[in-house]
């Protein structure tokens, strides 16, 4: 049986940098222009990398930690925005299943399916998205995240009682900042509950290398006209401290 290696990313340097503070037995690694930082999170081997913005950027990134790192296991923990009404700045989402929305190999073949898998969505395996969705239901049951974060900055993004979701992602190099686009990609995919750019690439890498995948989304805006002033804000204020307390919550889980 393969040695347990948890490969963890994220898109940006505010999303994983007080991950990689968790590590112990830190060593780091340069490769393709990234730094992979090996070590011990709760005993388990695990590997921190910033993987860049974007679908190609997501996948390189993987496939780094797949094939020179061995990794077993994937968690991807970052930003979103938020497309179902429901949905506020604050809340958690955990992706049940996963799509490209800007595939489209039309008329050859249907719109937003991968070519040669014969895939639209890639779906969470079963056990890791209900680990997560446990360590995340008690992280916010017991208001953990008002210990952590300041009140003042939980205040100025409306963060008051922040809920967990799990549903469909959509994934594409697009940042959406207008109503008119948000309502363009539910008319054409109707579950879709947030918005991001890396998740479904890497869920393609993973289905096809047969890595177990958990995409962790925390919303840090609502994919509006809004959403470059409340997006720049949420990810240095707040980010950080969620990619952090998810993980630890999500390690507490684990059985060594």
């Amino acid at each position: 049986m393969a040695e347990r290696i948890i490969g963890i990313m994220g898109a940006m340097t505010e999303e994983i940098s007080g991950v990689i503070n968790l590590l112990s037995e830190r060593e780091e690694r340069t490769a393709g222009m990234r730094t992979y930082y090996s070590g011990k999170l709760n005993g388990i081997k695990t590997v921190v990398v910033f993987s860049r913005w974007g679908k190609v950027a997501a996948a390189t990134t993987v496939s780094t930690l797949i094939l020179e790192f061995n990794i077993t296991e994937l968690i991807f923990t970052g930003v979103a925005g938020a497309i179902h009404t429901d949905l506020r700045i604050g809340d958690i989402v955990i992706a049940k299943r996963l799509v490209q929305h800007d595939m489209d190999a039309r008329p050859i073949m249907n719109q937003f399916e991968i070519p040669l898998l014969g895939k639209t969505f890639f779906e969470s395996q079963a056990e890791p998205l209900a680990i997560a969705a446990k360590a995340v239901a008690e992280l916010l049951e017991n208001r953990h995240l008002y210990a952590v974060i300041d009140q003042k900055d939980l205040e100025k993004f409306g963060i008051k009682n922040p809920k967990l979701f799990v549903g469909d992602v959509a994934s594409g190099d697009k940042f959406f900042a207008t109503s008119p686009d948000k309502r363009d990609l539910l008319a054409k995919l109707p579950t879709i509950v947030c918005v991001e750019m890396e998740g479904a690439a890497v869920a393609q890498v993973c289905y096809e290398y047969g890595i177990p995948l958990t995409v962790i989304r925390t919303i840090s805006d609502v994919a509006d006209e809004q959403s470059p002033i409340e997006f720049v804000s949420f990810i240095h204020e707040i980010a950080s401290n969620y990619s952090v307390e998810i993980i630890k919550n999500i390690y507490s889980q684990y059985e060594l």
